[in-house]
Parts: C-alpha cells; structure tokens; sequence
C-alpha cells in the first residue's frame, strides 16, 4: 500500500506565494528565480512519496542561467522555442527534486 501524501498548509503557501511576488515586483523580475526556487523548495519539502520525502535542491543562481540561456534560444528561433520553455522549466524542477533520504 503506498503511503503518499502532501502535508503542506494553504496558509503557509499564501504567505510564500505573496512573498515570492513582493520580492519579483521589488526586485523588477530579477530575483523571480529565487521566487521560484522558494515555492519549489517548500513544495517538494511538503511531499511524501511512498514513505520517502522528496528534496528540491535548485538554485536560483542556475534557474537564472537557464532562463537567460532560453530567453537566447527563443530570440534566435524568432520565439519559437519559446513552445518549449515551459516544459524545460518542468524538466528543470524536475531534476532538482531527490528524496531527502
């Protein structure tokens, strides 16, 4: 029987969300990859996989890397790699997030 659950709080997650958006506005979108990393790192440390709990251990300073390294790459294909975008930021959580254990 699998044990899986998520036992994060909606309280708590209005309070990262607000504070991730306060901290992009501020910042002019610069630090919208701490933003994301924060969200990210609260998500998969609320999360329980088969008894194991899951990890996201991505940085802001990378997620940054790779958003400028798209934004080049959909500029250059006159935006349509930006198609591909998303699912490459789904890619890139996804490789992040372990098990803690």
């Amino acid at each position: 029987m699998s044990n899986s659950y998520f036992d994060g709080g909606l309280l708590q997650l209005i309070v990262y969300r607000i504070l991730g958006v306060l901290v992009t506005v501020f910042t002019l979108g610069i630090c919208a990859p701490w933003a994301i990393t924060m969200v990210e790192s609260w998500k998969a440390s609320h999360t329980v996989i088969d008894g194991r709990r899951l990890r996201f251990d991505g940085s802001a300073v990378s997620l940054f890397g790779q958003w400028i390294k798209w934004l080049l790459l959909t500029v250059i294909t006159f935006g349509i790699y930006g198609f591909w975008v998303q699912i490459k930021m789904m890619q890139w959580v996804t490789k992040n997030t372990h098990f803690a254990d």
